[in-house]
This record gives C-alpha cells, structure tokens and sequence, in this order.
C-alpha cells in the first residue's frame, strides 16, 4: 500500500494551505493510500478543539469538517509535541484523531517507505 505524509504547518496564519493541505489529505485516503496528517509549527493549533470551526476557504468544505471527513474516513493525525509544548497549548482539548508524537514517529513513516508535501 502506498504511504503519504501531509506536513501541515499552518493555521490561521495562512488559512488557504491549512485548507488545501487536507483537501489533499482527504483525497488521498479517499484513494486508499496510508495517511497520516503531520501537524507541525503553527499547524498543532488545528488539533485543538474549536480552533478550526472559523475557518471556511471559499471553493472549499469548511476545515472542520475537512478535518472530520479525514478521521471518519481512517486518515490519522499526528501532532508535533515540541511544537504542541513550545505553544502551551491543552492537551486534553485534542480533536477526535489527533495524537501527539515526537518526530521520530513521522521519520520512521517516511523511512518504511512513505512519501511526504508540505503545506
């Protein structure tokens, strides 16, 4: 099975690669292609509970439901702990999905055989 890692590092910084790096994301599992979302630098606050309910791209799904559609649809999220730590954000208020892991997590994906974008 093909493997892909969507780096997101963006939030509300930068709205439109938040919104496209899932757009991806969802076409991807939707193609039976292993993927797993990266939450990275200002992208960690999408795992946050409420964060990304604001956040609607015209021509797109709005990004919390970009977001559900990829969990329901089996996609996995990854989030950046010293990313997550450097930024102090709550830890019991992840979204449905999210997990947090160092990233040796995200190098051993890549290593066995995955490929990665970056948003």
């Amino acid at each position: 099975m093909a493997k892909l890692l969507i780096s997101i590092t963006n939030a509300k910084n930068d709205t439109d690669r938040a919104t496209v790096g899932f757009v991806v994301a969802n076409a991807s599992v939707a193609s039976d292609v292993e993927t797993v979302v990266f939450l990275s630098t200002e992208g960690v606050r999408l795992a946050q509970k409420g964060y990304a309910d604001d956040i609607h791209e015209e021509g797109f799904k709005p990004l919390r439901e970009l977001i559900g559609d990829f969990v329901e649809a089996g996609g996995t999220i990854w989030v950046c702990s010293p990313c997550f730590k450097k930024r102090g954000l709550d830890e019991s208020a992840l979204i449905e999905g999210a997990t947090i892991v160092g990233g040796a997590k995200a190098v051993e994906f890549l290593a066995t055989g995955g490929t990665s974008i970056t948003y």
